[in-house]
């Protein structure tokens, strides 16, 4: 009942509808990067995943061609749930999804980009397909979860399978276009910082982060919201907060929100435990 009621949430979260029983055929397909890799490990807990994604929302809000095409050919602003929805699809068909179902989504993805161009806020011409803004979004959205996991999860995950994951998320990005990305998670933070010069926190971006400060949401998933809403500031490299106008987090609010996670994360982690990871094992393994 419990169970039930927290999977019935969380899918109301990211505009999820049912069991992920697309996951489990064909029979014996490993998908892109199959279960022994890191990038299954990472990307299967929702609780970091969630806390990572609103993060990494909050880095590409700061590049104003990034933000551009978000501003100019979504409806983010309007639909939060949906934009999250649609990226965890995508995250959840990448990792977990047969290739088939993989490679269909990339494809899909890249034909959207095409059609995505126009001018940003300081009448600078942007491309959703240029691969310098694709990168951006790959490193920080990799950086995000990573950093998350390592936060939220506290799973013993060696610096050498840390490493991994970026070098595994590599062969992703540069599907969708991204060049020259890092294969280390130092290498990630450094060409992270490389495009500090470019970032601007002006009111588009400012928008977003009142967005993001006050996740739409009822009232019964209220609390759960604020909480993973405030763990995602707070998984925000150092340098971000003078930038947003922020105070640095202290050391005692840090360690109050990660107990906080941990409390809320024991139901969630049991209630999905079969969930999109499981049915793919299933699916290879029989």
């Amino acid at each position: 009942m419990v169970n039930d009621l927290i999977r019935k949430t969380v899918r109301g979260l990211v505009g999820g509808s049912g069991p992920p029983v697309a996951f489990l055929t064909p029979k014996g397909d490993r998908g892109l990067f199959g279960p022994e890799s890191i990038a299954w490990k990472i990307h299967a807990d929702f609780i970091s995943m969630m806390i990572g994604g609103i993060s990494s929302l909050l880095l590409q809000a700061l590049h104003p061609q990034a933000l551009a095409g978000v501003w100019d050919h979504s409806t983010f602003r309007e639909d939060l749930k949906g934009r999250l929805g649609r990226t965890a699809f995508f995250i959840a068909a990448t990792t977990y999804g047969p290739v088939g179902m993989a490679d269909r989504v990339i494809e899909r993805v890249n034909q959207i980009h095409t059609k995505i161009t126009g001018f940003d806020e300081f009448g600078k011409p942007y491309s959703a397909t240029d691969p310098h803004l694709l990168a951006w979004v790959h490193l920080t959205e990799t950086r995000s979860f990573m950093r998350s996991f390592e936060e939220y999860r506290k799973e013993k995950i060696s610096p050498q399978e840390k490493d991994q994951y970026f070098l595994e998320m590599k062969s992703l990005g540069e599907r969708m276009g991204a060049l020259d990305l890092p294969v280390t998670y130092a290498g990630t933070e450094n060409a992270i910082e490389s495009y500090i010069p470019e970032l601007h926190f002006g009111e588009r971006a400012r928008s977003i982060v009142q967005l993001l400060e006050n996740f739409p949401s009822n009232l019964a998933t209220r609390p759960i919201i604020k909480l993973m809403s405030r763990a995602g500031f707070l998984n925000l490299p150092d340098w971000v907060y003078p930038m947003i106008g922020k105070p640095m987090p202290s050391d005692l609010e840090r360690f109050a929100v990660r107990k906080s996670i941990e409390l809320i994360a024991i139901p969630v982690r049991e209630a999905l435990k079969d969930g999109v990871a499981a049915h793919a094992l299933r699916r290879v393994y029989g």
